[in-house]
């Protein structure tokens, strides 16, 4: 059977497709990747070709015809464009969690979201406390996100080990902290807004809602009118066209056209008519085998929802292309030694333990006193070590708060500084959380 199946695979399949099919499957490479990104970036800044790295983010790209046109850096096409695509995967992650995941059952989302709250206010005061009245304030959301693609990445570099309630809890807690972050950018991190424009992409977004309604299920409809509706008007008028991009993915729909039961009848019914169907013994295969096939494919188009289909898809492209994209174009930090007194300066420092201690003062914090109130419970399979690993965990920031740091600062100085305490305090968190979670693992096993 094996050798049969082998000569089903042409060498492209077996040497090249199949052996990337797995690399993208694994689910620490994404985080692998994203590390590698900036860390390339850190050291092409820091070589002779710093000043090159720099300038060449800094390159004007235009877009449009005539009149109409949008003329923007890489660096901004990159930050508002492609980084709109990993908010829509955020958003549709989003929905998927609140219609049927982690955050569906509110007795089981008390804890993630209670965490993910007090993870972001206990930062955001401690940086607040470093940087009270000084021209530094604005970049408070900084050490508020978690990044949740380092953060599981590093989670999944422990193995099977780890407590499938744990990954529940962290991925939960996360995506409830990218909520916050999304709604923390709408409300305090736009600029001067049209609300001409913002009614227009209002309208938009009304329209996309009708179609969910009436059973709208071609991506490519939600595609068009998400992008060249609502995300380029909320990009005009002044609200960062990210926000766009999570309304976008909340209209998606999210039911079925046909239930597990319906597709199993269907699917069995298909499956023996391909058998009768007579073969024609060629490389080819005959109208009526075609015609089976393509109603197997429509049947199971018709029993995925466009969300999950749409989520699956685009996770590669996300996490294989935006992210690491994303990371070599902000995550570059000079280090020269006229800013070495910025690398202890009041925003590196109130960044610096707003992520370390911030976080997890917040997530471990509010979980007990949630837990030691009955609200909620631990986990099934958890203990403290898991508890305060995740903790460190969600203080990677890394993207979400270089994000956010494009949008807090213009001051290249105040950048820069945000920029040294966000990498130092992920590369820490990364370390003591998996060496913590490590701990929690070996004391189950024992």
């Amino acid at each position: 059977m094996e050798h049969t199946n082998n000569k089903l695979f042409s060498p492209a399949d077996r040497y090249i497709l199949e052996p990337i099919k797995k690399f993208i499957g694994n689910s620490t490479t994404s985080g692998i990747i994203l590390f590698s990104s900036a860390f390339i970036a850190l050291v092409i800044s820091n070589s002779p070709w710093g000043d090159a790295y720099h300038h060449f983010w800094e390159t004007t790209f235009t877009i449009g015809f005539g009149d109409m046109v949008l003329s923007k850096s890489l660096h901004h096409w990159i930050n508002d464009g492609l980084m709109a695509v990993f908010f829509f995967v955020v958003g549709l992650e989003l929905k998927r969690e609140i219609v049927a995941g982690g955050l569906s059952d509110p007795k089981n989302a008390v804890l993630p979201i209670g965490a993910a709250i007090a993870g972001m206010v206990v930062p955001a005061l401690i940086f607040t406390l470093f940087n009270f009245g000084g021209d530094g304030i604005s970049g408070w959301g900084i050490p508020m996100a978690t990044d949740i693609a380092f953060a599981l990445g590093v989670l999944y570099l422990l193995g099977d080990r780890v407590p499938v309630s744990l990954k529940i809890f962290l991925t939960a807690l996360a995506i409830a902290d990218d909520l916050g972050a999304v709604l923390v950018v709408a409300f305090f991190y736009t600029s001067d807004i049209q609300l001409w424009n913002v009614l227009i992409g209002f309208g938009f977004m009304g329209v996309l809602m009708l179609a969910n309604i009436l059973g709208f299920r071609n991506t490519l409809f939600y595609a068009v009118m998400g992008i060249g509706g609502l995300w380029l008007a909320f990009l005009l008028s002044g609200v960062h066209a990210t926000i766009a991009a999570v309304l976008a993915a909340f209209t998606i729909p999210v039911r079925v056209k046909a239930s597990e039961t319906v597709f199993s009848e269907k699917l069995s019914k298909l499956h023996q008519a391909f058998k009768e169907a007579k073969p024609n013994n060629q490389p080819t295969i005959t109208s009526e085998q075609l015609h089976i096939l393509e109603e197997i494919e429509y049947l199971t188009k018709k029993a995925q929802t466009p969300l999950q289909r749409l989520e699956h898809r685009m996770h590669p492209l996300v996490a294989f292309g935006i992210m690491p994209v994303f990371a070599l174009a902000n995550a570059g930090v000079q280090l020269q030694a006229d800013q070495i007194q910025g690398m202890i300066a009041p925003v590196s420092v109130g960044v610096f333990f707003g992520l370390l201690a911030g976080k997890v003062l917040g997530v471990v914090g509010i979980t007990l006193i949630l837990i030691r109130l009955q609200i909620a419970s631990m986990p099934e399979g958890m203990n403290m070590w898991h508890l305060f690993g995740a903790g460190f965990l969600a203080a990677i920031g890394f993207t979400m708060s270089l994000f956010i740091t494009d949008l807090a600062f213009s001051d290249t100085n105040f950048i820069f500084q945000a920029k040294v305490g966000i990498l130092s305090a992920s590369i820490i968190a990364s370390i003591i959380g998996f060496f913590l979670i490590k701990k929690g693992n070996k004391l189950i096993a024992e």
